[in-house]
């Protein structure tokens, strides 16, 4: 699959539409993702924005860009603080921690890593400065060693949520500070407190605010001026309406050129929140999942709609992951087995796998530069390329020799193909096709609360009561297991397992038991293969920010 310079489409959240992506620099992109603050475990709805830039980082260098990406770690503060403090531990080293315990999470989602990844206790610097030019241009105000924002010295303020400052004065939710001059002004550096980290400044000991983190490391790793910036949509205020401000009062040719920002997890409808109590951890979900299936899940919905969790998709996401890695293993056991002894000259891809190969890499070029539309491209042409490789499996076993070195040849182009689409899917980790399939059988094994022993034994017990034709019995034991997401197959002499759906009364009567559930399970669906819900993407959809900003 070669890389060609192809239109991306992207929503720019600023014009509320799709746009033909055009970089600054010909050839190059820099991007900025607001990245964790880190003071606990990370949960889905983490999972979900940085999956959704890791597909767009991709496919990016796919097309053959160079991409600068930058994501950051806020390190310093409220939250890191006051979870220190409940734990008896120094603020800056309980956040280095989780910071790795991220970036582990990250590892697991195969998700790249960034070109760079700054923290805030390491660029107080930059923090500084910025800060000093902003009050240098007359935009920012001292009081009692705190540093505030002024927003009434910016007309612009609310331009990329749409909201007025007026908005922002009636209705307050919090007690305003009398202090500042309008409620609407924020901090750009907080006075020392007794018992927190703080910082030399010329404003005295303190630290920074929230926002001036991102517009100070931003501009350090890309200039004032660069191409894509993004984040969740509760970012889009107060964060990065913030960000806007305080960037162009530091520098006049400040600019981010798209902003684009991913839709929430939702459980019941409701936004996934710590502060709801309706969240859940990516480490709760792959202790029983496997991480793939978790990416998978996440991708199958478009990234700027709401994905609501259940437990039922997730188990169809990792039906459908068994599904894809089965085929490409029968595959390769296959071509491995049939072309042993056979001179491999004279054949060609015939005109169907042709076809096939065709149509998976034009869908696959074509959704993902609209807008990164990536459940088109799992429930569509990937699904058709693997129906057309087992049938194609079947198919080969019963070829004569130049048909069958045509045969071959076709399903390793086809092979090739797919494994191109899966890895920038971030779906082909470094391992082989038999050493997922196992990782995938033991969380099944985890979630059914069963040993590979046990499942033998019943394998064994159904076996002996097939012989004495007990099928009653046979098929209560398949029952059961299949109850608990283990299918039994019957294949030639012998039975084989593999990871199933469970069936409703698994889902509703003990799966919600080991992973809280916050939506109920989806209709159940057939297992072979798989097919997820396609879920409706907002093609001109108005970002509204009724939302609470939520930051964990």
């Amino acid at each position: 699959m070669g890389k060609k310079r192809l239109e991306l489409f992207l929503h720019n959240s600023m014009t509320k539409q799709k746009e033909v992506f055009k970089p600054k620099e010909d050839g190059k992109v820099g991007m900025y993702i607001c990245g964790v603050t880190s003071y606990d475990f990370s949960h889905i709805g983490h999972a979900r924005a940085y999956v959704a830039f890791d597909i767009l980082y991709r496919y990016l260098r796919y097309l053959g860009y160079e991409v600068v990406y930058v994501r950051n770690f806020t390190d310093v503060d409220d939250k890191i603080i006051k979870r220190a403090n409940e734990l008896g531990e120094d603020p800056v080293a309980l956040s280095g921690r989780f910071c790795q315990e991220f970036l582990n999470d990250m590892i697991d989602l195969q998700c790249l890593m960034p070109t760079n990844q700054p923290r805030v206790t390491e660029h107080m610097d930059q923090i500084k400065e910025m800060i000093a030019q902003i009050m240098s241009n007359g935009c920012a105000y001292t009081v009692d060693g705190d540093v505030y924002f002024s927003v009434d010295k910016f007309p612009e303020y609310g331009k990329l949520s749409g909201r007025k400052l007026e908005d922002n004065r009636a209705g307050e939710r919090v007690a305003v500070d009398s202090r500042k001059r309008n409620p609407a002004d924020f901090a750009l550096w907080k006075a020392a407190k007794p018992g927190e980290p703080s910082w030399e400044s010329p404003w005295g000991l303190g630290r920074p605010g929230w926002h001036i983190e991102c517009s100070a490391m931003s501009a350090h790793y890309l200039t004032h001026s660069f191409d894509i910036h993004g984040g969740g949509m509760d970012l889009i205020f107060p964060h990065h309406e913030n960000e806007i401000a305080q960037s162009c009062a530091a520098c006049s040719e400040s600019k981010v050129n798209y902003w684009v920002h991913n839709g929430f997890v939702t459980a019941n409808d409701e936004k996934m929140s710590k502060s709801l109590g309706n969240f859940f951890t990516i480490r709760e979900v792959t202790k029983l999942y496997h991480p793939l299936a978790l990416r998978y899940f996440l991708l199958g919905t478009h990234y700027r709609s709401p994905v609501n969790y259940s437990i039922s998709q997730i188990e169809i996401a990792s039906e459908s992951l068994y599904y894809i890695y089965q085929t490409l293993q029968d595959c390769k056991e296959a071509v491995s087995k049939l072309q042993d002894g056979i001179e491999m000259k004279g054949g060609r891809v015939s005109a169907a796998a042709q076809e096939c190969i065709k149509k998976l890499h034009n869908e696959f070029e074509s959704k993902l530069s609209d807008d990164l539309h990536t459940p088109t491209i799992l429930n569509g042409a990937l699904q058709e390329a693997l129906r057309f490789m087992n049938s194609s499996l079947n198919t080969v076993k019963k070829q004569k020799k130049q048909q069958l070195v045509s045969g071959i040849i076709s399903i390793t182009e086809l092979e090739k193909e797919m494994k191109a689409v899966l890895d920038v899917l971030g779906l082909l980790p470094d391992l082989t096709y038999s050493e997922v399939l196992l990782q995938l059988k033991e969380k099944a094994l985890i979630r059914a609360e069963l040993t590979e022993e046990d499942i033998l034994k019943s394998i064994a017990e159904r076996a002996k009561a097939r012989e004495e034709k007990d099928y009653a019995k046979s098929d209560q034991v398949r029952s059961d297991l299949a109850l608990k997401g283990i299918a039994l197959m019957d294949v030639g002499n012998e039975t084989i397992w593999r990871p199933c759906v469970p069936t409703q009364q698994e889902s509703n009567d003990q799966a919600q038991q080991k992973l809280p559930a916050a939506a109920p399970p989806q209709k159940q669906e057939s297992a072979t293969p798989p097919q997820q819900e396609k879920p409706a993407v907002p093609h001109q959809q108005t970002v509204t920010t009724s939302v609470p900003p939520q930051k964990d």
